[in-house]
């Protein structure tokens, strides 16, 4: 028996009842056309900063949905589907986007930003937002994905980055088998000769409205999708909790010559972004798994890591699931849980700067050629075929579905690790290789036309629902009991904003923070 199945083999019925998940989805809201809704968060959803199920990402016009903790998949799965289908009932003619590559987008200058009233953490989160347009153009922030948030009792912050690790060398099998966007809307390049996508045209239509690659599984977690050149030259290591937050503790404190450049504010006194350091608040930081700590009003999550520990992980890194009407299932749910256990109880060596690079590689090829017959990746410095290697793990996953259902009862572990093994097994099942087939079959190999049809499809499914009369009552409730908060914490504020923003980044108060973190060590 392999040590990781000896660690296994401690996690007993209760350690696994206490296992949670809860999901954050986020989609833009569109018009029939397959147009951007340019339209304000609509108030039957109440306030944006203070909803506890419905916000906005980056943009006014991108719903993030967000579920409780549940112990069970299935309950994580319905509730979501209940704050679906409450918010389509809120958005008239408009549906939610099935995809994670944007609908049809105006010029990017018009792309609505985020708006969270007038109190000083909500101009913050605006102007967060203002920022990363600034820096990274506010198309690709229109990118959409699920993060699934999961944590297991007795956990520490070690284990978890030992988990973290383990996720990052092997997250390209969540690419591969989950990815959904092998294409995207042409206008969503435009501009940039150098993306190396191939037109998908057909006869009828000219000029060609998507491009795509034949081998892709997920652009978005590809070059053209939530990447940033500087923030590439981070060196994060995931070895430590300390190791981890003074490497973001530099790049939240040391000025950034091209952002400095932006400036803070522009010459009409208008805030261009929230710092001119590297990244402006921790969220920025691009990755497929972050850790996570639940924060206290106006504290920094950095702080509340190094005050408390780790809580939980975020994975990052899943499409939505454009023929699923929540975007993912709860049979993927169960596997994430499969592979996360994995990561955990697996061997873990520490990182280094040459193994991070190479997992890099590994994501980008797998993002653009996953698919690809024959294609080779990196593994503690030699070349493996991608789909050896994939094989490798969901043999080894077979043991830990199997352990779930003998402690949790039934046998649904044991199916979501048979569904991934006959999508390994039978590429075309692939949602990835999906998305082309019907995009070609069907759609003109129109992603746009492909993708508006899906909503259209999820709107109608979530309309035909028949609501909880007690759940709609609730949502209801929250979304005017949001709007009373938002107004109390508006006049609550004695601060003027620009104090506000100079003791919120404080790099002093940083600093003081970790110097106490380690006199407590």
């Amino acid at each position: 028996m392999n040590t990781w199945q000896q660690r296994l083999e401690t996690l007993d019925s209760d350690r696994l009842r206490g296992m949670l998940r809860g999901v954050e989805k986020e989609s833009l809201r569109a018009n029939a056309d397959g147009t951007l809704a340019l339209t304000p968060h609509p108030k039957a959803l109440g306030s944006a900063l203070t909803h506890p199920h419905v916000t906005t990402d980056f943009s006014e016009s991108q719903l993030e949905l967000i579920t409780g903790v549940h112990h069970d998949a299935d309950a994580c799965l319905g509730e979501l589907t209940d704050i679906h289908l409450a918010v389509q009932r809120s958005l008239g003619k408009e549906m939610m986007w099935t995809s994670s590559m944007p609908c049809v987008l105006p010029p990017d200058e018009t792309i609505p930003l985020g708006m969270y009233g007038s109190s000083n953490i909500g101009r913050a989160k605006s102007v967060y937002r203002m920022g990363l347009g600034h820096r990274y153009g506010r198309r690709m922030q229109t990118i959409s994905g699920i993060h699934y948030n999961w944590s297991l009792p007795g956990v520490g912050s070690d284990g978890y980055f030992s988990l973290i690790r383990n996720f990052r060398r092997h997250s390209f099998l969540l690419l591969l088998l989950f990815g959904a966007s092998p294409a995207l809307s042409a206008d969503f390049v435009a501009g940039r000769g150098d993306h190396g996508l191939q037109e998908s045209q057909a006869p009828q239509r000219s000029p060609c409205d998507s491009l795509y690659l034949p081998h892709a599984t997920s652009l978005r977690m590809g070059r053209l999708g939530y990447q940033s050149d500087a923030q590439s030259s981070l060196a994060v290591s995931y070895n430590g909790l300390e190791g981890y937050a003074s490497s973001l503790e530099d790049a939240l404190t040391q000025p950034y010559p091209p952002y400095e450049r932006i400036g803070v504010m522009n010459l009409g006194g208008e805030y261009n972004q929230l710092s001119t350091s590297l990244l402006q608040i921790e969220n920025e930081f691009y990755g497929t798994i972050r850790p996570k700590r639940v924060i206290r009003s106006g504290e920094r999550p950095l702080h509340a890591l190094r005050q408390r520990g780790v809580e939980y992980v975020e994975v990052r890194c899943m499409d939505l699931d454009p023929f699923e009407p929540v975007g993912i299932a709860a049979g993927t749910m169960r596997f994430i849980d499969i592979f996360l256990l994995h990561c955990l109880f697996s061997d873990s060596p520490p990182d280094t700067p040459e193994e991070i690079a190479a997992l890099a590689t590994n994501q980008q090829l797998t993002a653009s050629r996953g698919r690809e017959p024959g294609l080779m990746l990196q593994r503690r410095g030699q070349a493996v075929s991608l789909m050896d290697w994939s094989r490798e793990l969901i043999a080894e996953f077979e043991a830990i579905a199997a352990h779930l259902d003998a402690k949790l009862g039934g046998s649904l572990y044991r199916e979501a690790w048979h569904g991934a093994q006959a999508r390994l097994s039978t590429p075309d099942e692939l949602p990835s290789a999906r998305v082309l087939q019907a995009m070609g079959s069907t759609y003109s190999n129109s992603h746009i036309q492909f993708t508006r049809a899906q909503s259209l499809k999820t709107r109608e499914h979530l309309l035909a629902l028949e609501p909880n009369p007690g759940w709609l009552r609730q949502f209801e409730q929250a979304a005017h009991e949001s709007l009373l908060e938002q107004t109390r914490i508006e006049r609550a504020d004695t601060l003027p904003f620009e104090q506000f923003r100079q003791q919120y980044l404080s790099s002093t108060q940083l600093l003081a923070d970790a110097e106490r973190t380690e006199r407590a060590a």
